[in-house]
């Protein structure tokens, strides 16, 4: 089955941790991860020192081209508004119903958007949304990650969990091996590799 790949968005400061267990088990199931740039001509460099070539200028990014798009955490959501084309991008994705998945700094970023102003959500913690002035406080739910409709939401300590919920929007584990790959990988739980390997 051919499948339209999944974007990455790229961005210097990048928290490298955020997004690995997420992209390399889509990448797994068969899902060729896009990597997407305001510039693409020239590599980003994360927090953890890694260089990345990304793939695609975000400015000819389509939704419909897409399965998902993803967004990183990275210093740089927080010191100006060199990442809001990534907010936007965000809006053109869940107004086409294509989903979006944030984590950390980049939950920031969707609330400046006003992206979170009618959708439940979660992030580091709810203070650090609340001072981007956004008007969805109401719907921050303390939790390890969050999916309403086409969007979900974690925070920084949260790679886990934020994977779980796009495997599962994206039908690489459901049910029962869903579950057993959170506890594989969240809780350590040996018991759960017999169930994702039968």
């Amino acid at each position: 089955m051919s499948r339209k790949p999944v974007h990455l968005a790229v961005y210097d400061t990048l928290a490298d941790w955020e997004t690995g267990y997420a992209t390399a088990f889509l990448a797994r199931a068969g899902y060729e991860i896009r990597t997407v740039a305001t510039d693409p001509s020239a590599p980003v460099l994360t927090t953890g020192g890694l260089r990345v070539q990304p793939d695609l200028a975000l400015a000819d990014l389509r939704p419909e081209d897409s399965a998902l798009l993803i967004l990183p955490g990275a210093d740089l959501w927080d010191t100006g508004d060199e990442l809001a084309p990534f907010g936007r991008a965000a809006r053109a994705f869940l107004d086409a119903d294509v989903p979006v998945a944030a984590i950390c700094g980049a939950t920031a970023g969707l609330a400046r958007e006003g992206l979170l102003d009618e959708r439940a959500h979660t992030s580091a913690v709810s203070f650090y949304l609340a001072a981007t002035g956004y008007k969805g406080a109401e719907r921050y739910v303390e939790a390890d990650a969050v999916t309403d409709g086409g969007l979900t939401t974690a925070g920084p300590t949260e790679p886990v969990a934020f994977a779980r919920e796009i495997l599962g929007r994206l039908g690489v584990y459901e049910g029962e091996k869903l579950d057993a790959w959170y506890r594989l990988f969240h809780d350590s739980d040996a018991s759960a590799y017999e169930v994702l390997s039968s």
